[in-house]
C-alpha cells in the first residue's frame, strides 16, 4: 500500500471506511438489479443487507482533549475483562495490566491509537477463529501485535484479534511511524476483540462491562 493511500485511510473524511465501498457498491448494484427484474423480495433483502453494511463500515469523526498520560481505548465496544500479570510472561515483557475490549457486529470497527508515540514493532500471526469472548482467543486466534513507545520511553502493546466471524484484520500503520492519540490505524471486519497491555502502575479508570468509544474513552493514565 502506498503512503498516500495509507494517509488517506488514516485521515478518512468519508462517513464510511473505504474498505466497505466494494461491499456497499455490490449491495446497491444487486438491489437495483433485482428491482429492475421485478424480484421484490430479493430487492428488499439486498437493500436491507446494504443498509447494514453501510452501518457496519461507518467511520464517525472523533475528537479528544486529553493529557499526554491518558490512554484511550483503541476500540469501540464493551470492556470484557481486566487482568493483572505479575510476571514477564506477556507481550509487554514486564508486570502488566491487560484490558480486553469486545466489539460486537453493531459497534464501530475502526481502531484508533491509544496514546501518542512511535510504532516500534508490528507482528501478524495467522490463527484460528474462536469466539472473541474466550480467553484462548488472545493466544490462538488470528491477531496483529502492535508495540508502541511513548515519548518518555513507556511501552504499551495493543493487539487486534479476529473473532468467530471476522476473517480480516486491517492495519494501515507501519513500523517507525509516529502516531497521535486517537488516530485511525486499522479495523477488523465483522465482530472481534482488541487487547491492550499497559504497565502495572497504570491507573485504570474503567470497569468490566463499561461501554467505550475508540479515540474518546479513557482507559487509564500512565504514571
Amino acid at each position: 500500500m502506498s503512503p498516500d493511500i495509507e494517509k488517506t485511510r488514516i485521515n478518512n473524511r468519508w462517513p464510511v471506511v473505504r474498505e466497505g465501498i466494494p461491499f456497499i457498491t455490490l449491495g446497491l448494484f444487486l438491489t437495483i438489479l433485482f428491482t429492475f427484474l421485478g424480484l421484490d423480495i430479493l430487492s428488499i433483502l439486498t437493500g436491507l443487507l446494504t443498509l447494514f453494511i453501510i452501518f457496519f463500515f461507518r467511520d464517525p469523526a472523533r475528537q479528544n482533549h486529553v493529557s499526554d498520560k491518558a490512554v484511550l481505548t483503541p476500540a469501540d465496544g464493551t470492556i470484557l475483562r481486566i487482568q493483572h500479570f505479575e510476571d514477564e510472561e506477556n507481550p509487554l515483557g514486564e508486570p502488566a495490566i491487560r484490558i480486553s475490549v469486545f466489539m460486537s457486529l453493531f459497534n464501530v470497527h475502526v481502531n484508533r491509537i491509544p496514546i501518542m508515540g512511535k510504532i516500534s514493532e508490528i507482528v501478524y500471526h495467522s490463527g484460528k477463529f474462536f469466539s472473541a469472548h474466550l480467553d484462548k482467543a488472545s493466544d490462538t486466534n488470528e491477531n496483529n501485535f502492535i508495540t508502541l513507545h511513548t515519548g518518555d520511553g513507556r511501552k504499551i502493546v495493543f493487539v487486534q484479534i479476529a473473532g468467530l466471524i471476522a476473517r480480516r484484520i486491517v492495519c494501515w500503520i507501519k513500523e517507525g511511524d509516529h502516531v497521535k492519540t486517537g488516530q485511525r490505524f486499522g479495523m477488523i471486519r465483522f465482530g472481534s476483540r482488541l487487547d491492550i497491555y499497559l504497565p502495572r502502575d497504570t491507573h485504570v479508570t474503567i470497569q468490566p462491562r463499561d461501554k467505550v468509544k475508540a479515540g474518546e474513552t479513557i482507559l487509564g493514565h500512565l504514571s
